[in-house]
């Protein structure tokens, strides 16, 4: 079993607020997909890194985690390009682990 975390930026890259759509139709894409999701959205989690080219930088995220019996990581590949365009990113962050239900 693995659980997917993916990592979405409530702004873009100018700082504009993303369009709620967007979140809306990656709940259903993910529920569609997978059977169900987890959306952690209420207080949005903020990332921090430095980068050589602009320096220190900040990004709210809310992150969506969804459970799966094995990983496909070409359809991920392919859904991760996907997202990086529609919520006009350079890179998104899509993690995986392996799960022991208990």
């Amino acid at each position: 079993m693995y659980l997917i975390e993916v990592f979405l930026p409530v702004n873009d890259n100018d700082g504009l607020k993303q369009p709620g759509h967007l979140f809306g139709d990656v709940r259903k894409e993910l529920v569609r997909q997978f059977g169900g999701m987890t959306a952690f959205t209420r207080s949005p989690a903020t990332g921090i890194w430095d980068g050589a080219e602009n320096g220190r930088r900040e990004d709210e995220i809310v992150i969506y985690e969804v459970m799966a019996d094995t990983l496909d990581r070409t359809w991920w590949k392919a859904y991760k390009a996907d997202l990086e365009k529609r919520f006009r990113q350079d890179e998104l962050v899509i993690r995986s682990s392996e799960l022991d239900l208990l």
